[in-house]
């Protein structure tokens, strides 16, 4: 994994609820430099993720000029984490047209 940051656990309670974790700035300096070879557009960027021992892939979205990584309930089940809890998590930035997410990864 190419990035590596610890975050708190928050939800978005809009029409379609989610969790997140906001990536620290020095993670969103090294996602803006990856980005111009990953991102598919609307700032979104591929990534494979890892909190404990469950991994899956999804895109880092942009938020407030950094970016949050979006948390799958079937993940956070898997790890028993919850809203406010701080987790360590594991992430490699997906290269466009590479991306991982093309049906050969896990999908939690």
């Amino acid at each position: 994994m190419d990035l590596e940051f610890r975050a708190e656990l928050w939800e978005w309670r809009g029409p379609a609820p989610f969790h997140w974790l906001t990536v620290p700035e020095d993670g969103c300096a090294h996602v803006r430099a990856e980005a111009a070879q990953a991102s598919y557009g609307w700032g979104a960027v591929p990534v494979r993720a890892r909190i404990g021992a469950t991994e899956w892939e999804t895109s880092l979205l942009p938020k407030d000029g950094g970016y949050v990584l979006p948390v799958k309930d079937a993940v956070r089940r898997a790890e028993d984490v919850d809203d406010g809890d701080v987790v360590a998590v594991a992430m490699s930035i997906a290269p466009r047209g590479g991306r991982q997410a093309n049906g050969t990864g896990p999908t939690c």
